[in-house]
């Protein structure tokens, strides 16, 4: 990422398909009125995010056809294999969500270029992250500078969205993570871009509900998307977080490991532990999506998913 020209040859060298399958379009399905009901639309229109890992390919085979699918960014990766998976995701008729990471952003150009990556892709929404670099390999320390020059470009998105932190940031105050989470709302507002934040892994009800009620209390009006793991075991959910840097969230993981595994049965974590007490508050609470952490376990998840319609019908 750090050679100029050639990310920005690579950025530019995939145009958009206009024959390809037909992508689905984003929800805008209103909020249903019983809490079952609620539970059902959070469940179907679960995104999925996906790790451009060597397993992505035979992953992308079991996403359930009609779903949205979120790309991760991490050091490990880079920018670059980001905008790939996102290109063949595109490719096979999903709606793709790329992340974009500000501390692996090298300057204004190089967010000019991502931008042209979305206008080029005809995509609909990114997700924006500071990301777990431990250093940032340009100006873009946090996402607040990056989504301030990301918006001055011609990016052509109907939405973007911003992390959220329920359980803290391991190694940023609480204060300034509500500071940044009020001032990127401001900036998309004063944009006119829509937006949505979706949080980190979730696993303490109780605090989920705390912070968010506060949030709300403190004008925070963006739709929110409960982040919870799919279905994957103790092992995997650690070496897998541990591997790919997935920061705050795996470092909360570990530090609450006692808590959090009582939630995982023999056949391992069951999303709907989470779910089903969390749809009882999405309507005050304002929560309207689900981002699904599959760690690339695409097929046991997918099954999940299937078992809870079928459930909730």
């Amino acid at each position: 990422m750090r050679d100029e020209g050639g990310t920005a040859a690579r950025l530019s060298s995939r145009p958009h398909d206009t024959h390809q399958k037909a992508r689905t379009t984003m929800s805008t399905s209103p909020m249903p009125t019983t809490t079952t009901a609620v539970q059902r639309q959070l469940v179907a229109e679960a995104r999925y995010e996906l790790i451009p890992l060597k397993n992505v390919d035979a992953q992308i085979a079991h996403v359930p056809a009609g779903s949205s699918v979120s790309v991760t960014c991490s050091p490990a990766k880079g920018l670059q294999a980001t905008l790939d998976l996102t290109a063949k995701i595109l490719d096979q008729g999903y709606e793709a969500v790329p992340h974009f990471s500000a501390r692996l952003t090298e300057d204004a150009a190089h967010v000019r270029r991502l931008a042209e990556f979305c206008r080029t892709h005809a995509l609909r929404e990114v997700f924006l992250v500071a990301g777990d670099a431990p250093e940032p390999v340009g100006p873009y320390d946090g996402v607040v500078a990056f989504l301030r020059d990301f918006l001055d470009t011609d990016h052509g998105l109907q939405r973007i969205g911003i992390t959220a932190y329920p359980d803290g940031h391991a190694l940023i105050d609480r204060d300034v993570v509500h500071r940044a989470l009020h001032d990127k709302q401001a900036l998309l507002a004063e944009a006119g871009v829509p937006g949505f934040a979706s949080t980190q892994m979730c696993f303490d009800v109780d605090q989920w509900k705390r912070w968010a009620a506060a949030e709300r209390a403190a004008g925070f009006t963006l739709p929110l998307h409960l982040g919870v793991p799919g279905v994957i075991d103790r092992a995997k959910l650690l070496t897998m977080g541990a591997r790919l840097g997935i920061g705050s969230s795996m470092r909360f993981v570990k530090k609450n490991s006692g808590t959090i595994f009582k939630l995982f049965s023999p056949t391992g974590y069951d999303p709907s532990k989470l779910i089903a007490p969390m749809s009882k508050v999405a309507r005050d609470l304002g929560i309207e999506g689900l981002h699904v952490f599959t760690f690339n376990n695409v097929e046991a998840t997918a099954a999940w998913q299937r078992k809870q319609l079928a459930k909730l019908s």
